[in-house]
């Protein structure tokens, strides 16, 4: 059975496939105006945006919401028709700068997560952005709606649940990672409950968008076939042609192997899913003395970080793989190729129309 589209209010995607918002550099303009222009919707990570600006480190601010600002403006030139989101943390510093700078630069949805977003609907106030918290339960999703409904008058226009099989910082206990109880199936029925009574009170769907672990169109079709509007893939992206990231990185998962993955114990304190390399072993085993450039996160403390994470991120992307840290989801071992969007997205929906049954 076809695939449906995924609308969000007045934004429709052809495709219901969102490519998730990769940070530091990962998911910039060419990436994301890729996935808009083959129908699904293409998202810029606005984390550390603009350490490619000149005056990154003197000006660190300035220099990233002047690239936030540019990488949406180039996404919009090259997809004018597409779908085009940005993915912002609320842990950043300076958050409600960036939200505001989205929304001037014209983003048509503003994704969230790492955090509760909670006054997120005031920093979009007077514009069409459409809005979407990032949660890891039914109750997150409650809360937020609650908090939307009671102060603002206003629910999420989309909701992204994203399970422990995901890639980069994850939003479970360590313990939790592994445990079957948490498994995205059953978090997501969850969620689909919970934001079901205000759906009912505010006369519109709320569609329920399901990320980590979500590998090829039989799991995409599994999934919708839940109750799901669509899913959030974020690796299957990395080993494309548009990536933004340096052909090293995308290379370092074509090779990986299912013994390279890792949970590591991120400096904001969150545990995340990488590809073991030299900077892992070194890092865990002889830490250096860390030294903040970016003030990037409001949960990192340079006294006791084992890392500055903005610094690993960067020399990955950059190709300094020995360097760098390599966050990957649960099943980038199953990537063998590089190939273009616009393959890898038809691809995906065939594979889900074998087996997709309308709820």
């Amino acid at each position: 059975m076809k695939l449906p589209e995924l609308i969000i209010g007045d934004l429709k995607a052809r495709k219901p496939i969102i490519q998730g918002g990769m940070g530091i550099g990962v998911s910039l303009h060419k990436l994301a105006s890729a996935v808009a222009n083959a129908g699904g919707i293409g998202v810029i990570s606005a984390a550390q945006v603009g350490f490619k600006e000149p005056d990154f480190l003197k000006n660190n601010f300035e220099a990233n919401v002047r690239a936030l600002k540019k990488e949406i403006q180039l996404a919009r030139e090259l997809a004018p028709n597409g779908v085009l989101g940005v993915n912002l943390m609320v842990a950043t510093n300076n958050y409600n700068d960036f939200v505001k700078a989205s929304v001037e630069a014209g983003i048509d949805l503003i994704i969230s997560g790492a955090g509760l977003p909670l006054d997120l609907p005031k920093l979009v106030a007077g514009s069409n952005v459409k809005i979407a918290p990032i949660v890891s339960s039914g109750k997150a999703a409650s809360l937020i709606c609650k908090t939307w409904d009671k102060k603002y008058n206003r629910i999420p226009d989309l909701v992204i649940v994203e399970g422990p099989k995901a890639g980069g910082h994850l939003g479970f206990h360590k313990e939790h990672i592994e445990d079957t109880s948490y498994a995205i199936d059953g978090i997501v029925v969850d969620v689909i409950n919970a934001v079901k009574p205000f759906s009912e009170k505010y006369n519109k769907h709320i569609p329920v968008v399901a990320a980590g672990g979500i590998f090829d169109g039989h799991d995409i079709a599994r999934i919708m076939n839940l109750g799901a509007d669509g899913v959030q893939m974020g690796t299957r992206f990395v080993a494309t042609f548009e990536c933004d990231a340096d052909e090293k990185y995308k290379q370092a998962y074509i090779d990986a192997k299912k013994e390279d993955i890792q949970i590591v114990t991120s400096p904001v304190g969150m545990p995340g899913r990488a590809l073991t390399n030299k900077f892992i072993k070194k890092v865990y085993s002889t830490p250096d003395k860390v030294r903040c450039y970016y003030n990037c996160l409001k949960p990192c403390d340079p006294k006791t970080a084992p890392y500055c994470i903005s610094t690993a991120l960067i020399n990955a992307v950059e190709g300094n793989l020995d360097e760098g840290l390599i966050f990957c989801g649960s099943n980038v071992y199953r990537i063998d190729k590089i190939i273009s969007v616009k393959d890898l997205i038809e691809e995906l929906v065939t594979q889900a129309e074998e087996k997709y049954k309308e709820v």
